[in-house]
């Protein structure tokens, strides 16, 4: 079986939806974000705050590249920003990696954003507006996975029967 990688804005799904179809697959979830602070012994905050984000986006490249190349098969779910640096987008169109974009539109993320303590969005007045850059500068980097996913209006479950169809298709 392949490793199966999710990326997509926060507030898409990944985590929910990872650990799900993790569990219906029967392989480990990997939340690459909670991989890291145990590996480093530290919240990303704390990284960010201690460290840097060029150390945390090295470490984040790092770890990455460890799973990807191991033999094991899991659920990965990246953090919002994986993808946009360090070419680790170039990791969505591997051989035995299938990789998917849990797309949602600007208007679902901030319904599930704006009551968020998340450290990235504190103190952003206008959230639409934000978020809709953001979203539009990280979709060229979203896109080079394999698959694209509306995560618009629908159950979990949904989700992750169109993310198993698709596997089964392919394997």
């Amino acid at each position: 079986m392949t490793k199966i990688v999710l990326v997509g804005y926060m507030a898409s799904g990944k985590t929910t939806i990872g650990k799900q179809l993790a569990t219906l697959l029967n392989v480990p979830f990997i939340d690459l974000d909670v991989f890291i602070e145990d590996k480093e012994e530290l919240s990303i905050e704390q990284i960010f705050k201690q460290k840097g984000e060029i150390y945390f986006r090295k470490q984040e490249h790092f770890w990455l590249n460890e799973l990807l190349n191991s033999n094991q098969t899991f659920v990965l779910s990246l953090g919002g920003g994986t993808p946009c640096y360090a070419n680790n987008h170039l990791w969505l169109q591997n051989e035995g990696v299938e990789s998917f974009y849990l797309k949602a539109t600007v208007s679902t993320l901030v319904s599930r954003l704006k009551n968020t303590t998340r450290p990235l969005l504190q103190n952003i007045e206008d959230l639409p507006n934000f978020i809709g850059q953001h979203v539009f500068e990280r979709s060229y980097f979203y896109n080079f996975a394999k698959h694209t996913i509306d995560c618009n209006n629908k159950e979990i479950s949904l989700i992750c029967n169109e993310i198993l169809s698709i596997i089964k298709k392919k394997h």
